[in-house]
């Protein structure tokens, strides 16, 4: 915990991947960092995720063209295929840990759905050069998952994925073995802006050239103009009890993650301890569902029915934020107040990639920083009171698309 005032190059909110990453790659430039975390180190959406990394935005590429143009839209395209290789040099490089695996699979529920696999194929290869993806047919796809319920599927060998908390932590450690300053337990209250910063906690505050703002659904009233373009919204994984390796590779052979590509997505990987991790559940409204684990394991038997005898052991959920147009939202505040938010559900490589750019932009380069910092972003309708009510409705909508 910050215990008095202290003086740093730069000041970072956040211990998740966005912030983590912050610090390690400007300490790594020589900068003095100091890192305040309300919690603990991976509390929040970083060390709770499904843990998978893929390629893209959580956007489509058609809306990032309309937002932003042609050639900007390519740049972010390739800045998500980078953040998959920043995310597998951090591993390498200071030997984190975490269970990492190659492959992912996007899968199809639904007839329409083929079509838009073989188009999304076609569109990744001829517009961007992302030979990466491979388009599986029905027969194809029992290759990496042995269900009945997918009916195509989009494999790509560059995205996978990993334990998020293993990951976070050993950020935070090769963060700390560069010269970073956490502070856990400690809670940014406020900030004063200005050529100096100062970054105010209950037991103390630290005064900086720069500041960072990396606690995304977890910003509470620190800055009030960020949180009206994002939105917390409740996601929910079980965890059944380990199985035997054999039985596991029935279901998912080369050990790929998954995620359908309806609006309200189910998500699954297997663990290293052969456990099958099954995500997806959405509250838009901020509360939990009713009977979470026994309606979860319901979805998840829809795919493996064969797991019918497994006891669910883990049954865990938090937050992440959402932006109205699921791109995320990078930026400044002031010149010297930086900020990463609005993944979307789609951060885990992007969070690592984001703090090498906030690194860059520091340092002086701000170019492709700043490729994101383009991206338009409007504030959720509705006010305090009303945006969650109205999103809930809107809501409505595309769950009653998931089912035609």
């Amino acid at each position: 915990m910050l215990q008095g005032d202290t003086r740093a190059d730069v000041a970072i909110v956040g211990g998740g991947i966005a912030g983590l990453s912050t610090a390690l790659h400007l300490a790594e430039r020589g900068f003095d960092v100091a890192l305040l975390e309300g919690r603990s180190v991976g509390y929040g959406a970083s060390g709770r995720s499904g843990g998978q990394t893929i390629f893209g935005l959580a956007t489509s590429q058609k809306s990032l063209k309309a937002a932003v143009g042609v050639d900007d839209a390519r740049r972010l395209f390739a800045l998500s295929v980078e953040a998959l290789d920043c995310t597998q040099g951090l591993i390498d490089r200071y030997g984190i840990a975490c269970d990492y695996r190659p492959n992912h699979v996007h899968v199809a529920t639904k007839p329409r759905h083929v079509r838009e696999l073989a188009e999304w194929t076609d569109e990744l290869r001829n517009e961007y050069g992302y030979t990466s993806a491979q388009f599986l047919d029905r027969h194809e796809l029992q290759s990496h998952v042995r269900s009945d319920r997918y009916l195509a599927g989009l494999l790509d060998r560059r995205s996978g994925h990993l334990h998020p908390l293993k990951y976070t932590l050993g950020l935070a450690r090769a963060a700390e073995s560069r010269g970073a300053r956490i502070f856990e337990n400690t809670q940014a209250l406020r900030y004063e802006g200005g050529a100096e910063v100062v970054v105010h906690s209950a037991h103390g505050a630290v005064r900086c050239r720069y500041l960072v703002l990396c606690a995304n659904a977890y910003l509470n009233g620190l800055a009030p103009a960020l949180a009206r373009r994002i939105l917390g919204v409740g996601t929910y994984i079980i965890g059944t009890e380990p199985m035997a390796a054999e039985r596991a590779l029935e279901l998912l052979p080369t050990h790929a993650a998954v995620a359908d590509i309806n609006w309200i997505l189910d998500y699954l990987r297997l663990t290293a301890d052969h456990r099958l991790l099954f995500g997806g559940r959405v509250s838009y409204s901020a509360m939990q569902p009713p009977n979470l684990a026994e309606s979860m394991r319901r979805r998840m038997l829809r795919i493996f029915p064969s797991l019918a005898d497994l006891a669910i052991a883990h049954t865990w959920g938090g937050y992440l934020d959402i932006t109205m147009s699921r791109a995320p939202d990078f930026g400044r505040l002031e010149p010297n107040v930086y900020y990463l938010q609005g993944f979307s559900g789609h951060g885990m490589a992007l969070t690592g990639l984001g703090g090498r750019l906030v690194a860059e932009a520091v340092a002086g380069t701000a170019e492709r920083f700043d490729v994101f910092a383009r991206i338009p972003h409007r504030n959720f309708p509705g006010g305090t009171l009303l945006r969650r009510p109205s999103l809930v409705l809107a809501m409505l909508y595309y769950r009653l698309k998931d089912l035609l």
